[in-house]
């Protein structure tokens, strides 16, 4: 018998976790460069943890139970524990709060597709405790931060306002309301074509979907809009948004860019990569206000937004462009006993090699081979420098030239 990982699992081998760690790095010095501290949560949590936000399915959590007959499920995202955390366990906390996240998730393989998979890995942020202008800005800024470390090109952030786009929505009927948003937001024109509802309105809708392009342009159609007051100082306050990250980073405005779910109150966000004529998520985020209050003890909401960026598809793109460690790292020294009884004075000079401020690895070798193979083993290996240790403590180097 032949033992396989579990359906949808996978296992990854050195070089496969060096190249994430490759990707993870990058990403936590430019968190870390940008103020935000690591946090982290437990992989399992109650159900209704996780459905309080409606931020996932139901059928997409993969399920599990315990003795007390709790319903518990495997975190299928980070934004509903970071939550759960702040506002029931960090209720003396000044604000704003600038937490970042490096952890797997998991979501099951509904489609019932063979081997599909079901754990993923994800970084990212949540600004806690900060609304408006300069919050929405940091984030996106950080976005931006996050591509130019990763040396991504051809990558584009598509921009939303779940906010201005539900309020253009209270002009359809409540009982086709939900089609309609279905609808634009999968762009699906058809379904706008046979919905029972006036002219006028389908014109609307269709408006909408094509709220998608040149930022200046965007807010011009939908100023030509019937708006509300309220309607007109959310696009005001986009326009302000769009202004300041004028040349910073490649901007798409799409007002068509809405979650079929309320999870979202204002900005919306995808990171989007464009190469080789395919386009491709990397990442998504956005401005959630309601979504603390849901957790916290007196239903007291607190403002936040995030982001987060799939680290499996940034590996498969810079894996392609070659951009990747291809070889794990080596070892920098081997220390062997040479003689018989020089064994406590290998160990004590290869103590003496690790303990430094700077990384340095070090490899025992553990005996039974000859010279020979020993140099061949540091040789495939690529080890530059072999110690040769006797008895008395006296050594000899030999470094690769």
């Amino acid at each position: 018998m032949v033992y396989q990982p579990a359906a949808g699992a996978r296992d990854l081998l050195p070089l496969d976790v060096a190249q994430k760690r490759w990707i993870e790095d990058r990403l936590e010095q430019v968190f870390q460069c940008w103020g935000y501290h690591q946090i982290i949560t437990s992989t399992l949590e109650r159900m209704d943890t996780l459905m309080a936000g409606e931020a996932i399915q139901r059928h997409m959590v993969i399920q599990l139970q315990n003795g007390q007959n709790e319903e518990l499920g495997l975190r299928p995202e980070l934004t509903a524990s970071i939550a759960r955390t702040v506002a029931t366990r960090m209720t003396n906390a000044t604000y704003p709060q600038r937490l970042y996240y490096n952890a797997n998730v998991f979501r099951r393989n509904w489609e019932g597709r063979h081997n599909r998979q079901q754990e993923y890995y994800q970084a990212g942020v949540e600004l806690l405790g900060a609304e408006g202008l300069l919050a929405n800005a940091e984030v996106l800024l950080l976005v931006a931060d996050c591509l130019t470390a990763l040396d991504l090109q051809g990558c584009r952030l598509i921009l939303g306002e779940a906010g201005i786009t539900r309020s253009l929505l209270n002009a359809f009927p409540p009982d086709i309301r939900n089609q309609v948003r279905t609808a634009i937001a999968h762009l699906d024109y058809v379904t706008l074509d046979t919905l029972p509802i006036e002219e006028e309105l389908r014109q609307r809708a269709k408006i909408m979907v094509d709220l998608r392009g040149d930022g200046q342009e965007v807010l011009r159609k939908v100023s030509s809009l019937d708006l509300e007051p309220d309607q007109h100082d959310a696009i005001n306050n986009l326009k302000s948004l769009v202004e300041l990250l004028e040349g910073k980073l490649s901007l798409i405005l799409d007002l068509s860019l809405i979650q079929t779910i309320d999870y979202y109150t204002g900005i919306v966000f995808e990171v989007v990569s464009e190469t080789n004529s395919q386009t491709q998520i990397l990442g998504s985020g956005g401005r959630y206000d309601q979504l603390l209050g849901l957790y916290h003890p007196q239903g007291e909401n607190i403002p936040g937004i995030g982001f987060e960026l799939n680290i499996d598809d940034l590996y498969e793109i810079l894996l392609l462009n070659q951009q990747l460690p291809q070889h794990i790292p080596a070892s920098h020294w081997l220390v062997v006993s040479e003689t018989s009884g020089a064994e406590a004075a290998a160990f004590a000079f290869a103590e003496n090699l690790r303990n430094t401020t700077d990384l340095v690895r070090v490899e025992m070798d553990l005996g039974n081979r000859n010279v020979a193979a020993i140099r061949q083993y540091a040789s495939d290996r690529s080890i530059t420098k072999i110690a040769w240790i006797k008895a008395d403590g006296s050594h000899t180097i030999e470094a690769e030239s």
